[in-house]
């Protein structure tokens, strides 16, 4: 299956260096935080893409689900300011349409719009022969076939400019995670596909800051192959995802805190055994979550019996 796909940089005209950092806020709020976020993190000097949500699709209505076509102007203004490449992602044709009038060719595909292959190949026939770069998040379910999918969707539609975005699996249960990051599942992802880049979004999979610095560092000591950080230049202020999110200097010191390991030896035991233990790590996770949410269980059939 893996000679099927021709991967090119997502960065046009070099070669994408390991690990790649992509950075922004959220949402796109006004033309001042986005430049704002911008400057400073071009100041930084740590990020490879600016990233911003443009069109948010929310759970429930009444919440802000973006400036939309309006915050077009601001993202390409920030990138030509800073010289940094500016992504948003796309969730319809009419989204890459526009966006591709405003010189915006970096794109990501979110995890409600790859569990669906009719959108994701309508999005790919919109997109057919422009030079753009694709990002495929994984579905919210854990269906690698589903994600696999998507990649090939764009891929037979001539985008080769492609990578994958790990960003978690939803759950119903209690746990300290937003979303479950199931190792196994962009793991096996990067085994299949040697030569496809798959960056995570420690962001998406905390849901809290506190908690990035080690979901960041297990995604490099699994070889991921980039990260995807929300970064906001007031994030406690910000209207989508407050508590995950960082400022620029906080991202620094996140990225200055990690271990960024050379390459294993191919068939090195640390190398092998690797994934191993981080996928035996969270099987522990969740059993303690089971065994919490059966303590809880019993719990409350005391107190109804007292």
């Amino acid at each position: 299956m893996e000679e099927r796909l021709y991967i090119k940089p997502i960065l046009s005209g070099k070669a994408d260096k390991r690990p790649l950092i992509i950075a922004g806020p959220c949402s796109a709020e006004s033309e001042e935080q986005v430049i704002a976020t911008a400057l400073e993190l071009a100041g930084e000097g740590r990020t490879d893409i600016f990233r911003a949500g443009v069109w948010k699709p929310r759970t429930r209505p009444g919440s802000f689900e973006g400036a939309g076509e309006d915050a077009l102007p601001w993202i390409a203004n920030a990138a030509l300011k800073t010289g940094i490449p500016a992504a948003i992602e796309i969730a319809a044709p009419k989204h890459a349409e526009i966006a591709l009038k405003h010189n915006i060719n970096i794109f990501w595909l979110g995890a409600r719009t790859v569990v669906n292959p009719f959108l994701v190949q309508d999005l790919a026939d919109a997109l057919k022969g422009n030079d753009v770069a694709v990002m495929v998040k994984n579905p919210v379910n854990p269906d690698l076939n589903l994600w696999i999918g998507a990649i090939e969707r764009l891929h037979d539609a001539g985008i080769h400019r492609l990578a994958a975005i790990h960003r978690g699996f939803s759950h119903f249960e209690s746990a300290p995670l937003r979303n479950k990051p199931l190792w196994e599942i962009p793991i096996s992802l990067k085994r299949q596909f040697k030569n496809l880049p798959v960056f995570t979004d420690p962001s998406h999979i905390c849901g809290n800051r506190s908690m990035l610095q080690d979901i960041a560092q297990k995604a490099l000591d699994l070889e991921m192959d980039g990260l995807m950080v929300e970064t906001h230049c007031n994030p406690d202020a910000a209207l989508t995802d407050a508590a995950q999110q960082v400022n620029p200097q906080a991202l620094s010191a996140l990225l200055n805190s990690l271990t960024i390991r050379s390459a294993y030896a191919e068939q090195s035991f640390e190398h092998l055994v690797a994934p191993l233990r981080a996928i035996i790590d969270e099987k522990d996770q969740e059993l303690l979550n089971v065994l919490s949410s059966r303590f809880s269980a019993v719990e409350a059939i005391g107190k109804l019996k007292d």
